[in-house]
C-alpha cells in the first residue's frame, strides 16, 4: 500500500507500577510526549528502469505486439526487482500500461501511481509506475532543436516528476528514452541523439537552478556509451555534474581494477543482434544531493535465465535510504 500523506501517531503502552499514583503520572507523561511517527525507522526505496522493447497490445508500423511469453517474462523480471519507482520505455497505449500495473498488483507488487508521456512518437512512450504518490508532473513533450537546417523534436519527451516517499521526504525523477542508434532518413542518428541529450541536460540545469539542494534521479535508455558525446552532455560538469551509479550483475564476480582499468564486472544492459554486441546504454544517474542517500549494495542489473524473452534490454535498479526527519 502507498504511504499516507499524514503521519500515523502511536504511543507506548503503560508500564505496570506498584503505586497507582505513579502509574497515573506515567500515563499522563506518555500522552503529553511527542508521538513517534511510523516512518521514523530507517527505510529503503528502490528506483529502476527497464526498456520493454515494443510493449504493445497491437502491431504498430514495423513494431510487433508483445507475445504472451514475452509479457510473462517482463512481469517476472519486474517482480524479481520489486522496485518502488519504475521508469519504463517503449510502452504503447495507456491500456497496456494499466494492464501491466494490474498484473503486477495481482502478483503482490502494487504501484498505483503512474505517468505516461505523450511525446511526438505516437507508437512508444516513456512511462513511470510508482508505489508512492506523484505530487508534481512536468512532462516535456515539445523540446525541439535545429539540425542541418531542419526543426526536429525530442521524439519521446521526458517524464519530470516529484515523488513523495514519506510525509517529510520527496525526490525528483527525470526519465528519458533518447533517439535509437538506427539510421534515420531525416538526420544523422548520432547527432540527433546528441541534441536530445543537450535538451535533457537543459531540463536538468533548470531544475537544479530552481532548487539547488533537491534530490534528483535521472534514468532511462540513453542509447549510447558512457564516454560518448550524449552521455558527457547529460552528466555535465562541476558542482552539478551527475554521478553514474554503474550497476552490475550480482554474479559473485568482485574482480577489482587491473592495470589501471575499472573493475571488471558484468555491466551490459542491451544486446544489439545485428552486430552481436552487448553494451551498457541504460543508466541511473544522481546529482550530488541524491548520492548521499545512495546504497551501492542495493544497486544492480538483473540477471535472469532467458532474460531475452522479455526484451533486448535488461532492467537495472538502485537503492536509496530515506533521510531521517
Amino acid at each position: 500500500m502507498p504511504l499516507t500523506t499524514e503521519p500515523r501517531l502511536g504511543y507506548a503502552p503503560l508500564v505496570p507500577c506498584a503505586s497507582k499514583a505513579r502509574g497515573l503520572l506515567l500515563g499522563w507523561l506518555l500522552l503529553l510526549a511527542p508521538a513517534i511517527p511510523a516512518w521514523a525507522a530507517p527505510q529503503i526505496f528502490r528506483a529502476a528502469t527497464f526498456n520493454l522493447e515494443n510493449f504493445l497490445d497491437a502491431p504498430s508500423g514495423s513494431r510487433r505486439a508483445k507475445s504472451p511469453v514475452a509479457d510473462t517474462k517482463v512481469r517476472e523480471s519486474i517482480l524479481a526487482l520489486r522496485p518502488d519507482v519504475l521508469a519504463l520505455q517503449e510502452v504503447g497505449s495507456t491500456n497496456v500500461l494499466l494492464e501491466l500495473q494490474a498484473a503486477l498488483k495481482s502478483a503482490g507488487l502494487d504501484l498505483p501511481f503512474w505517468e505516461r508521456v505523450a511525446g511526438p512518437d505516437t507508437n512508444i512512450h516513456v512511462c513511470v509506475l510508482s508505489r508512492f504518490p506523484i505530487v508534481a508532473r512536468r512532462p516535456h513533450t515539445n523540446e525541439s532543436f535545429l539540425l542541418d537546417g531542419r526543426r526536429l523534436f525530442v521524439k519521446r519527451g521526458f517524464a519530470d516528476l516529484e515523488i513523495q516517499v514519506s510525509p517529510r521526504y520527496r525526490f525528483n525523477l527525470l526519465a528519458a528514452h533518447l533517439k535509437s542508434r538506427l539510421p534515420s532518413p531525416l538526420a544523422d542518428e548520432a547527432e540527433w541523439r546528441y541534441e536530445e541529450a543537450v535538451a535533457l541536460r537543459a531540463v536538468i540545469d533548470a531544475r537544479l537552478a530552481e532548487s539547488p539542494g533537491e534530490d534528483l534521479v535521472v534514468l532511462g535508455d540513453f542509447n549510447d556509451l558512457k564516454d560518448s558525446k550524449p552521455l558527457r552532455a547529460i552528466l555535465g560538469r562541476g558542482a552539478t555534474r551527475l554521478f553514474d551509479t554503474c550497476p552490475a550483475e550480482r554474479n559473485g564476480d568482485d574482480a577489482g581494477p587491473a592495470s589501471g582499468h575499472e573493475a571488471r564486472r558484468v555491466t551490459w544492459t542491451h544486446y544489439f543482434g545485428k552486430d552481436d554486441v552487448y553494451s551498457r546504454i541504460d543508466y541511473i544517474l544522481l546529482n550530488r544531493a541524491m548520492k548521499q542517500h545512495w546504497l551501492s549494495q542495493e544497486t544492480y542489473i538483473l540477471a535472469l535465465p532467458n532474460w531475452g524473452l522479455a526484451s533486448d534490454h535488461r532492467p537495472l535498479v538502485a537503492g536509496f535510504s530515506v533521510p531521517s526527519p
